[in-house]
């Protein structure tokens, strides 16, 4: 019985528990619905939020990627001159590329877009899955919605030659990709008909 008092004793009655609940309910009922918390992106998270953030997106994308078959030849020439461009219509505005000037839609973003040219810590998996299913809370779309698995490893094969990669080899590459995106997309079915926007540009 001694033991059992001097448990409950270091412990908070349930009538405690229940009323800080309530309380921290309604506090965080009112954070929300008088807007206290900044969501422009010209004002950046404070360091925890961020750091929450930041660590959500890690994990999340580390779980759901660990899975997925890479295929053996993102080497493979045809496929990287397809993910170049690819790349081009679709990425360059946002994660630039070696030798290209920072945008304004790439000024803009917050959290910012990575230039991909500058990173390369991510697995061929984990970039796959971010390229198909997007990221919340950013300007990552799922491009898994409008483009097959196979495009989308193009993409994958050109984005893990980019480190290292200098300007005039990035122009090359890109130079000679395919022209017509609407063309690669007849030729995977099931996107017929359907034309994408250029990527945006900066001014000169």
């Amino acid at each position: 019985m001694m033991d059992r008092a001097r448990i409950r004793h270091h412990f908070p009655s349930l009538t405690f528990v229940a009323i800080a609940t309530v309380v921290l309910v309604i506090a965080a009922a009112g954070f929300i619905y008088f807007g206290a918390y900044n969501i422009a992106a010209d004002a950046p998270h404070t360091r925890p939020v961020y750091a929450m953030l930041d660590g959500l997106r890690e994990r999340s994308i580390a779980v759901r990627s660990r899975n997925i078959a890479v295929p053996g030849n993102l080497a493979d020439a045809k496929r990287i001159s397809s993910g170049a461009a690819l790349y081009k219509e679709m990425c360059s505005g946002c994660h630039l590329g070696p030798g290209v000037e920072r945008s304004e839609m790439s000024q803009g973003l917050y959290p910012r877009a990575p230039e991909l040219a500058e990173t390369a810590d991510l697995s061929p998996a984990q970039q796959f899955w971010i390229i198909k299913h997007g990221v919340k809370l950013s300007a990552m779309p799922a491009w898994g919605k409008t483009h097959p698995d196979p495009l989308i490893w193009d993409m994958v094969a050109f984005v893990r030659k980019l480190p290292g990669m200098t300007g005039e080899e990035y122009k090359t590459l890109i130079a000679g990709a395919p022209a017509e995106h609407d063309e690669m997309m007849k030729d995977m079915g099931g996107m017929k008909g359907m034309a994408m926007p250029a990527a945006p540009h900066g001014h000169d």
